[in-house]
C-alpha cells in the first residue's frame, strides 16, 4: 500500500454542494523525501522508506542514513510497499500522490488520557443506570467477581486503567480536498492522535 507521512493540524468544517456540513480533517501530508529504496536482490522484498519533517539534531547513524539521500536527518521515517513508478533515492513525493473522491486508512496514536474510570474506559452506566452490585458509589464499577470458585478475577474484566496513547488506524477516510500548494489535505472526519502529531497516510 503506497501512501505518505503527514502532521495532523487540526479539524474544520467544509459545505458541499447541497449545503450539508460535513466535519474533516486538516493534515500536511508531505513533502516526502525517499531515504532508502529496499529492493528484491538485496533485502528480499520491494519498499519505499520515506522520511518527513528534518530533524535539527539527530546521531551520527540517523546522519549518516539521510546523507546518503543527499538530506537532512528525518523526525518520522516509515516504509511503504505498492508504489507505482521508478523512484530513486532522494527523491520527493507530495501531496498530489492523492486525488480527491479516493478513499485512504489513516493510522496515528491516540490521545493519551491516563488513569480512568470505568464510566469514561467502557462506557458504564454510572449515575441513573447504577450497575450492579453497588448502591451508593454511581462511577464505581460494582462486583466483579464469583465466590470461592472461580477464586479469581478472570482476565479481560473491564475494570479501570490506563486509557489513550495506543495505534489506532480509521479506515475507509474520502479525501475531499488537495491544496498542493500547501501541501494540505483534508479528509471526511476524525483522525487519531492531537495537533501537530504524526500519521500515516495509506491507499
Amino acid at each position: 500500500m503506497s501512501g505518505l507521512i503527514g502532521k495532523k493540524i487540526g479539524m474544520t468544517s467544509i459545505f458541499d454542494e447541497n449545503g450539508k456540513n460535513i466535519p474533516c480533517t486538516v493534515i500536511e501530508a508531505g513533502p516526502c523525501v525517499i531515504t532508502q529504496v529496499r529492493t528484491n536482490e538485496v533485502d528480499g522484498y520491494e519498499a519505499l522508506q520515506l522520511g518527513f519533517d528534518d530533524k535539527k539534531t539527530a546521531n551520527k547513524a540517523a546522519t549518516g542514513h539521510a546523507k546518503k539521500a543527499g538530506v537532512a536527518a528525518q523526525r518520522k521515517v516509515v516504509e511503504f510497499q505498492g508504489f507505482e513508478g521508478d523512484y530513486k533515492l532522494g527523491d520527493t513525493i507530495n501531496v498530489e500522490h492523492f486525488k480527491e473522491g479516493e478513499f485512504v486508512d489513516i493510522s496515528g496514536t491516540s490521545k493519551g488520557k491516563g488513569f480512568q474510570g470505568v464510566v469514561k474506559r467502557h462506557g458504564f452506566g454510572g449515575v441513573g443506570q447504577s450497575t450492579h452490585g453497588q448502591h451508593n458509589r454511581l462511577r464505581a464499577p460494582g462486583s466483579i467477581g464469583a465466590a470461592s470458585y472461580p477464586a479469581r478475577v478472570f482476565k479481560g474484566m473491564r475494570m479501570a486503567g490506563r486509557m489513550g496513547g495506543e495505534k489506532v488506524k480509521v479506515e475507509n477516510l474520502r479525501v475531499l480536498k488537495v491544496v498542493a500548494e500547501k501541501n494540505l489535505l483534508v479528509v471526511k472526519g476524525c483522525v487519531p492522535g492531537h495537533k501537530n502529531s504524526y500519521v500515516i497516510i495509506r491507499k
